[in-house]
């Protein structure tokens, strides 16, 4: 009978850690995901395109993806995002993109995930 117990005991902590993982990570994938569709819509400019609203610097875009981020719990520096403008007026392109780590805490153990959300394809 002890055995028994032993091994539900055992079994309830295992489920509780992979539960625990899977939770941080879903979260860190979720917020990944909405910093990337955030940029996506900052990229595509849609006020400056039809003449609604003022054109934003580079550094305005970059100020804009820190605090989009930290809405979500990601902490950024301005270094870890870029801003690539090209071509000018109706016909111009922006790029943004973040590089991030996020650490994932466990009990005895710890890793980080990476991420790379971008709002498109990287102009050449």
């Amino acid at each position: 009978m002890q055995n028994k117990n032993l091994k539900i005991i055992a079994g309830a902590a295992v489920l509780v850690v992979i539960c625990s993982v899977g939770w941080q990570i879903g979260a860190c994938e979720l917020a990944n995901v909405e910093l990337r569709d955030d940029m996506h819509d900052m990229a595509s400019q849609l006020g400056a395109r039809i003449g609604y609203g003022n054109a934003f610097s580079d550094e305005d875009f970059r100020n804009e993806v820190i605090r989009k981020a930290r809405k979500y719990d990601i902490q950024l520096a301005p270094q870890q995002v870029t801003v690539v403008r090209n071509g000018e007026g109706i016909q111009a392109t922006m790029y943004l993109a973040a590089d991030y780590t996020v650490p994932i805490n466990l009990p005895g153990f710890s890793f980080q995930l990476h991420f790379t959300p971008e709002s498109g394809i990287k102009p050449t």
